[in-house]
C-alpha cells in the first residue's frame, strides 16, 4: 500500500460532483476511495511498459480472482 499521500485538486461540474458523493454514500464508500480506485486501474490499464509498484500490481491479481 502507499506509504504516503499527495493531495489532488480538480475542478468539476457541482451537479455532477452531488450525484457522484451520492452514489458513493450509498455505497458507504468516500470520493476519495472510490476516485484511488479508479485511479488504480486506470494506471493499470495505460501504463505500457512502465514498471509500477509491487503493491500496485499486486492488487491487481488480486482482483482478477474474484
Amino acid at each position: 500500500m502507499e506509504n504516503r499521500t499527495a493531495r489532488m485538486t480538480i475542478l468539476i461540474d457541482p451537479i455532477k460532483k452531488q450525484i457522484f458523493e451520492d452514489i458513493c454514500a450509498q455505497q458507504d464508500l468516500t470520493s476519495s476511495q472510490v476516485i484511488r480506485r479508479l485511479m488504480r486501474q486506470y494506471i493499470l490499464d495505460h501504463a505500457g511498459s512502465r514498471e509500477l509498484p509491487e503493491w500496485l500490481t499486486a492488487a491487481q491479481a488480486g482482483n482478477k480472482s474474484q
